[in-house]
């Protein structure tokens, strides 16, 4: 076995080592309480938060808002669409399950059982796509931005939804997918910018 798959398979022992041990307070008042407001990190309340801020902007007709609303939707859209690519070609076992089964697995598979698609982590994906995009328009909303989405990706490992490793490729997914977005809108904004001037 080389170094290298001797490191990885040292750093993966040492993952579940963890987030088991993280879980074990799955059940603890304060762990479901953090929990539940994790959930807003989930997609249904993302998309409907990018969609508001749309509809916000277009009332008060401000461009900058509609851009951000636009830029927080298109986030949330790509961050899940790569996630959910991921999660149908790599197979791992939620910690829950895991703790409860005895049985860990994560190695590449199509399962669709939730208890099976623990990488990467779709609430960290979105949390951090829409957070990027909020500092993108807002800089000063950039600290509290992602300090709620670091939040987020916290609570995952108490709760037994997902390890460590899962939460990082969940960061990297939406921080992929925010840079991905704000790229295309910035190309095409000058166009936008003059439906908007249209409209008006």
């Amino acid at each position: 076995m080389s170094k290298i798959a001797k490191a990885a398979r040292k750093i993966a022992r040492a993952d579940r080592k963890a987030t088991h041990r993280a879980a074990a307070h799955r059940d603890t008042p304060a762990v479901k309480l953090a929990g539940a407001a994790s959930e807003v990190a989930d997609q249904p309340p993302l998309l409907l938060l990018g969609v508001g801020t749309i509809v916000v902007g277009a009332v008060l007709r401000r461009p900058t808002v509609i851009r951000n609303g636009v830029r927080m939707l298109a986030s949330e859209v790509l961050a899940t669409a790569i996630k959910n690519g991921i999660k149908r070609s790599i197979d791992r076992t939620r910690p829950q399950k895991a703790i409860e089964t005895g049985k860990h697995h994560f190695a590449p598979g199509k399962s669709e059982a939730h208890g099976d698609t623990s990488f990467p982590s779709g609430h960290t994906a979105g949390a951090v796509a829409v957070a990027g995009a909020i500092a993108q328009d807002v800089p000063g909303a950039l600290a509290p931005a992602y300090a709620a989405a670091a939040g987020v990706a916290a609570v995952q490992m108490p709760r037994g939804k997902h390890y460590i490793l899962d939460t990082v490729a969940g960061a990297a997914v939406g921080f992929v997918a925010q840079k991905a977005t704000s790229l295309i809108i910035r190309a095409a904004e000058p166009a936008l910018v003059r439906l908007f001037k249209r409209a008006r």
